[in-house]
């Protein structure tokens, strides 16, 4: 519906200036190809600023004036992906690499010949998802957890390299694409110095920086931070993707959208070993942190054929170049306690830069780390950040000891509570045996609170220690009993901040029963695991009643992590937790799966072995399950159907040893009606 009382000639001027500037927007940003001035952009800017501002009905969401329109947001909601956002496998050498393509191989039916492959750089930044309806940006999130991200919309569109509208006169429906966020050395480099100047602390690296950029509350401070974008693929789109990933990426420039500006096709495995071996040695020539090179199966069909893993595609893996070393000195070698008791030692070292970033603290892991690598307090050492992150000691440089020399004991006492420390048998962990050690106790509501967890935004570490101090929490139970009167109490606690915590609070407890199980620290429970867990057993009450037995039975449950789980829920402290975490009004179940009784599968037991094609091997065990019948992780005489794809392993040698069924996924769904 066009706005009463606009001309017929401002409305024209307006849609001009606007196709004009988006045009320059592309050529600038991701061509990195300007055709006019900067003063005659401003121009076109302004006019069209000046005719929005007469005619407010004439502003549109693709207009260029409206990369920074919203006022600060209250939060991030959350937003489901519609194509899974995977994780990548790496390689970190050469012949890692090409046992990745020898896989590939064997997935396609040993023909290699007909493999090409994709080579991207792999941006150091944060990954997103965009989503264009008709041809117009309609949300931006972040990853997430592959599956779910935050709604980061406004952010996003202060970016000038995300297109607010699609250049195609005949876009997709829906299109969802995924690119990688990062911030120029050059931007990193200014706004660290700003910082400095305003006595506010420092960004870590420049992926820090444009993490921390993404999240601001207000985009205007996204706006002032200059971030750019690649985009390196499509997640999901109602139209036709080329049949190639070369071709997919040609047609997303032809949709407006910046790509990786070293992108390669390699027709075998060895032009793309030589291509990331060229880009370890020059990586440092670019005006961006780049931490290795994306290696990609170029046709769509083979990518399809090979399918993914639960956690990565088994197409494409991240080639991680050697991480940088400097040589520095080890000044004390302090111990910290963890959230689990285990004590770790870190080396504290004289400030280096490396990796990006500056490292004063380097983990030694254990005991035995410290004694294998002999670091002694005073040692000049070699040290860097493993996969660019961590950082570690390589090496002592032995030559260059003066003899003053200290040796590392581990202490006989837990140094915050002065408790007794011990060291089972077979393990390289010691631990305070303490279980109210505070240093424990911390670890435990951090995590419990912490992003990706319970997700309780506000209840930080400082905030926390406030709150332990105080004698207001003495466990992750007690965060919900928590009342606006101790908040406060604490220093910097208003109306709003009060007001915002408890919300906070409030909304964790409606968490999905796989969150509170990773939350609740139980020893060998990942992210992972506890999804895994909360799928087979929907309810706190069904993981706590579970035997080892029974959870021996759950593909990727191990002996360790079946005691670990028994263990934890035999423990009367952790249980009076779960009873007052209950009673706080905390989720402790997920709807149950529907299960056919009488199904087709009433009964049967199967295992699942190798890579499918045509399903995921969740997908399969739904399926399954849903159908009536169980599935383990181990074949035995009592297994009725194996069901094996490619590269099946040695469960499918047990199964014939035994005389198990073997079927193959056409079997599979035949046995299944799908």
């Amino acid at each position: 519906m066009r706005a009463k009382g606009i001309p017929a000639e401002a409305r024209a001027e307006a849609e001009r200036l606007r196709e004009e500037l988006n045009y320059h927007v592309y050529r600038y940003y991701t061509l990195d190809d300007p055709v006019v001035s900067d003063a005659e952009y401003d121009e076109k800017y302004r006019r069209l600023s000046d005719l929005e501002a007469d005619y407010p009905g004439l502003v549109t969401p693709d207009s260029p004036t409206q990369r920074v329109g919203p006022p600060p947001a209250a939060g991030f909601a959350p937003v489901s992906h519609r194509g899974r956002m995977l994780s990548l496998d790496n390689a970190f050498n050469q012949d890692e690499l090409r046992a990745f393509a020898d896989r590939v191989a064997r997935g396609l039916g040993g023909r290699a010949s007909t493999v090409a492959y994709v080579c991207e750089l792999k941006m150091d930044g944060v990954a997103v998802a965009l989503t264009y309806e008709e041809g117009l940006l309609t949300q931006g999130a972040t990853r997430g957890d592959g599956e779910t991200g935050e709604d980061i919309t406004p952010n996003l569109r202060t970016v000038p390299a995300v297109p607010l509208r699609l250049l195609s006169a005949s876009p997709p429906q829906l299109i969802e694409v995924i690119g990688e966020v990062y911030m120029p050395e050059a931007s990193f480099q200014n706004l660290n110095k700003e910082r400095l100047e305003k006595g506010e602390p420092v960004f870590a690296n420049p992926r820090n920086a444009a993490a921390g950029s993404l999240r601001q509350l207000n985009p205007a401070v996204t706006a002032s931070r200059s971030l750019s974008m690649v985009t390196f693929g499509v997640a999901y789109s109602t139209g036709d993707i080329p049949a190639t990933h070369w071709d997919e990426l040609d047609y997303l420039r032809e949709l407006g959208f910046r790509l990786g500006e070293h992108n390669v096709r390699c027709a075998t495995i060895d032009e793309a070993a030589d291509f990331c071996a060229g880009w370890q040695e020059k990586r440092r020539e670019l005006d961006y942190e780049i931490d290795g090179v994306v290696v990609k199966v170029d046709s769509r069909t083979q990518q399809a054929a090979l399918g993914a893993t639960s956690k990565s595609p088994r197409w494409a893996i991240a080639y991680k170049f050697p991480p940088e070393e400097k040589t520095t000195t080890v000044d004390d070698i302090l111990v910290s306690v963890g959230r689990t008791g285990v004590l770790t030692p870190v080396a504290v070292m004289e400030p280096v830069f490396v990796g990006g970033s500056t490292v004063t603290h380097a983990t030694l892991h254990n005991e035995d780390e410290v004694r294998r690598k002999d670091v002694r307090v005073g040692d000049t050492v070699i040290v860097r950040k493993a996969g660019d992150v961590i950082p570690e000691i390589v090496k002592v440089i032995t030559d260059k000891r003066s003899g003053k020399e200290r040796a590392f004991k581990m202490p006989g006492r837990c140094p915050v509570c002065n408790s007794k420390v011990e060291r089972e048998e077979g393990e390289a962990a010691t631990r305070c045996v303490n279980i109210a050690c505070p240093a424990q106790t911390f670890g435990r509501i951090a995590h419990f609170a912490g992003r990706g967890v319970m997700d309780i935004d506000g209840l930080g570490e400082v905030t926390i220690s406030m709150l332990l101090d105080r004698g207001f929490i003495g466990d992750v139970g007690d965060i919900f009993y928590v009342t606006p009167e101790q908040l406060y109490e604490l220093p910097g606690f208003k109306e709003k901040s009060v007001d915002n915590l408890m919300k906070a609070i409030d909304a964790a407890r409606d968490r999905p029963l796989w969150r509170l199980l990773y939350g609740l620290g139980i020893r060998h429970v990942g992210a992972h695991m506890a999804q895994v867990l909360a799928k087979r057993f929907p309810s706190i009450d069904a993981v706590s009643a579970a035997s080892e037995d029974d959870l021996l039975t759950v593909e990727g449950v191990g002996p360790n992590i079946a005691e670990s789980v028994v263990f934890f829920f035999d423990q009367q402290e952790n249980m009076r937790v779960i009873e007052k975490l209950r009673r706080a009004g905390v989720r402790m179940a997920d709807e149950a799966r529907t299960r056919r009784k009488g199904g087709p599968l009433e009964g049967k037991t199967f295992v699942l072995t190798g890579a499918l094609v045509g399903f995921t091997r969740e997908q399969a065990s739904d399926i399954i399950e849903e159908l009536g019948g169980r599935v383990t992780s181990s074949v035995s005489k009592k297994t009725d159907y194996v069901l094996a794809g490619a590269e099946p392993g040695s469960k499918l040698d047990k199964a014939q040893a035994l005389g198990v069924t073997v079927i193959d996924e056409a079997e599979f769904k035949r046995l299944t009606r799908t």
